[in-house]
């Protein structure tokens, strides 16, 4: 028996269609039907937050989130931050300022949740402190930059004058 669903959603602003199974995880949905590979699978049990995308202004980690949950939704992956002219996005630009990118496997997660959280508070028009920010990252393992330069860099996101 063949239990395929259609859903459609708006991925990095684009509206799609496609067909899933009930039991597909959206991690691999966007890396194998939309070759969208910013999104890595590292733990596969939400633990360390390298799949994160943003879906409805969230950060979740789509190794745990069900393709089929993402019908009607908006989702933002790595690949969907910046502009269409290949300009980057303010996170993107301050973790590259501030060497808050080593290895790189994390870094795409710790940018979608930083610009998720950074809109938050943006539109509440909140600066969060230092201890907040650390608050938002806990669901990221990184083993290469010691979480010193990434809190550096979202606490730039929301210095004055940064665009978010």
């Amino acid at each position: 028996m063949n239990n395929w669903v259609e859903i459609t959603m708006k991925l990095n602003g684009k509206t799609v269609s496609c067909r899933v199974k009930p039991s597909s995880l959206l991690i691999d949905l966007l890396r194998d039907e939309f070759k969208l590979k910013g999104a890595k699978p590292g733990c596969l049990e939400g633990e360390c937050g390298a799949c994160a995308v943003i879906i409805d202004g969230n950060a979740i980690n789509s190794c745990m989130y069900l393709a089929i949950n993402a019908e009607g939704k908006e989702v933002t992956t790595i690949e969907g931050l910046g502009s269409d002219d290949n300009l980057l996005d303010a996170v993107q630009e301050k973790m590259l300022s501030h060497g808050a990118v080593q290895c790189g496997f994390c870094s795409t997660g710790v940018a979608m949740s930083i610009k998720a959280y950074s809109e938050k508070m943006k539109a509440l028009g909140i600066k969060p402190t230092r201890e907040e920010i650390k608050k938002t990252l806990e669901g990221h393992l990184c083993r290469c930059t010691g979480y010193i330069k990434i809190i550096d860099a979202a606490e730039a996101v929301f210095e004055e004058g940064s665009e978010m």
